[in-house]
């Protein structure tokens, strides 16, 4: 009787070991996946958020790039066309390879990075595709 209540006890032991084990597992990937103190956040509410790493997502209302202008930026307006412009992703030209296709028009897009403030718009430069997401 007494190898059969150990037996019993032990299995029930190593069981929980197991499943404490993968829970922690999961808990930990499912943080790591997160950039840490990052949020998703609309492109209306970026503009509270200035200075911090987040996840801004909005409708592309416009794209320009401007080709005369020093560095070549282009512009991604968010839900409101320039000048009216919510949010605005910035790529450098020298950057847009390492970005890759760029949202079109009137698809949702998210841009991860620190949000900063240009001339009263919020705005965050990507500079590599893992910053974009669309």
């Amino acid at each position: 009787m007494f190898c059969e209540e150990y037996y019993v006890l032990g299995f029930r032991s190593i069981l929980e070991v197991r499943m404490r084990f993968s829970l922690s597992i999961i808990f930990v990937l499912a943080f790591s996946l997160t950039p840490a103190g990052a949020t998703t956040i609309s492109a209306a509410e970026a503009k509270n958020h200035v200075g911090e790493n987040a996840t801004v997502c909005g409708n592309v209302a416009g794209e320009r790039t401007a080709t005369s202008s020093k560095g070549e930026p282009t512009f991604i307006n968010l839900d409101a066309a320039y000048p009216n412009q919510v949010f605005t992703i910035l790529v450098w030209g020298e950057d847009r390879q390492r970005v890759g296709a760029l949202p079109r028009e009137g698809s949702r897009v998210c841009a991860a990075g620190v949000i900063q403030n240009y001339r009263g718009v919020p705005e965050i430069v990507v500079r590599s595709s893992g910053q974009l997401s669309h």
